[in-house]
């Protein structure tokens, strides 16, 4: 069968979908990835095929453009560690306005949606799996008459907003909220648009029939979705691997990271990394930090027993770490999660971004004993951090934890076993 994905365009988003793009590719599919046209060699680099679809965006600079005032630094003031359930449970519709906003803005060139509704209707795919902030991926289903499902990167948000603002899916603790005749921005923009290539708007063009998901089961997501289960994979792109990455260290290794997307496109806030650096000077321990020469600009020191590397393949080297401080991102998530390693999660700060992955997994970390919500990146201090880092390396019940749960993703279906699912349902649907 065809099978069309469409990306953000953000590499980290690519690298999430491709894994499975991979599976169907060598189950004997026919596979297109539409993206951006800056995607298109990053796309070849990782053996598939990418049509672009779209304009260039200058992302670095729209992304900076688009943050919001920076509030007051909340250090010092009761530490916060929301819960990803509460998510919707004040006002949801300014969440909704953010969410049209940052995806029209961020995401969807005006030009992209023609682009992608011609290349549906003259490729004909079967089954279109798109990010779940890429409504264009939506038409290029309707266009196609394609099976329709979302590729989560991290929680359902958007399932969450729907739900509390329009009551549509969810359950009880989610439909907290009626529209009582508030606008929809997302109707308001995407119907016009959506009646130019003679279709109508609806739920399905939001939330798709089916909708992939990675965060592990013991994390949240609302009620009232159709879910497939896979197991989240760790993947890179192209990388050089040292020997010094997967040899076994002399002392306890730690790694330490804020993701590639904050510091490749320049926006939103981050831990400091001062105090990350001083959380761990002075441990009996090896520490790796993930940082460019940018990042360290300001930075007084390196403490000695830190080793800092611009990028390293985290499906590597974390089979020889003891714990990981991140922020919550899907791959890093998908690499500790395989080998076993207790996560600390420090959420970066920007508009409701902590909440599209970050604050689920944290919770759910928690609840499962293998890691911890430290703090958000303005909260952040090195001595509550230094805390549940001496823990996670010294807590027994920690490393079974996480081991158990090292387990369970092992169990979890895999991408190949996802190709089934719609192998599947895609039969399904054409005997219908």
């Amino acid at each position: 069968m065809r099978v069309l994905f469409v990306t953000a365009p953000f590499k980290s988003h690519l690298y999430v979908q491709a894994p499975l793009a991979s599976a169907f590719r060598t189950a004997g599919h026919d596979v297109r990835i539409a993206a951006a046209p800056d995607l298109m060699d990053a796309i070849g680099q990782i053996g598939l095929t990418g049509i672009p679809v779209g304009e260039v965006i200058p992302m670095d600079v729209m992304m900076s453009a688009s943050e919001p005032d920076r509030e007051p630094g909340r250090a010092g003031l009761p530490l916060e560690k929301p819960k990803q359930s509460d998510y919707t449970k004040d006002d949801p519709f300014p969440e909704l306005e953010t969410t049209a906003f940052g995806t029209r803005t961020l995401y969807h060139h005006e030009s992209i949606f023609d682009d992608i509704v011609g290349l549906a209707r003259d490729w004909r795919p079967d089954l279109v799996l798109r990010d779940p902030f890429m409504w264009a991926g939506g038409f290029a289903a309707r266009a196609a008459g394609a099976l329709d499902a979302r590729m989560l990167w991290g929680a359902d948000t958007l399932g969450q907003i729907r739900a509390a603002c329009f009551g549509t899916g969810g359950g009880p603790e989610e439909q907290l909220h009626r529209s009582e005749g508030r606008p929809d921005p997302l109707r308001d923009w995407l119907q016009p648009v959506a009646r130019r290539y003679g279709f109508s708007f609806d739920e399905g063009l939001m939330l798709g029939e089916y909708t992939v998901i990675g965060l592990p089961p013991w994390t949240y997501r609302p009620k009232g979705v159709r879910y497939v289960q896979t197991r989240p994979v760790a993947f890179h792109g192209p990388h050089k691997i040292e020997e010094w990455m997967y040899e076994k260290p002399a002392k306890k290794r730690v790694c330490i990271t804020q993701g590639i997307s904050h510091r490749d496109y320049n926006f939103g806030q981050t831990a400091s990394i001062e105090a990350l650096f001083e959380a761990v000077a002075g441990l009996d321990i090896e520490v790796i930090a993930t940082f460019n020469a940018e990042q360290l600009r300001s930075v007084g020191s390196v403490p000695d027993n830190v080793r800092v590397a611009d990028f390293v393949p985290f499906n590597v080297v974390l089979s020889t770490c003891s714990a990981i401080i991140h922020h919550g991102g899907y791959g890093t998530m998908a690499a500790s999660l395989e080998h076993g390693v207790p996560q600390l999660v420090v959420p970066n700060i920007y508009w409701n971004e902590k909440w599209w992955a970050a604050i689920a997994l944290a919770n759910g970390l928690e609840e499962q004993k293998a890691g911890a919500y430290v703090a958000d990146a303005d909260q952040l201090t090195p001595g509550l951090l230094r805390e549940h880092l001496e823990r996670a390396l010294t807590d027994p019940s920690m490393a079974e934890h996480t081991a158990r749960l090292r387990e369970e993703h092992h169990r979890t279906p895999s991408p190949n076993e996802t190709v089934s699912v719609f192998e599947r349902l895609v039969a399904e649907r054409r005997r219908a």
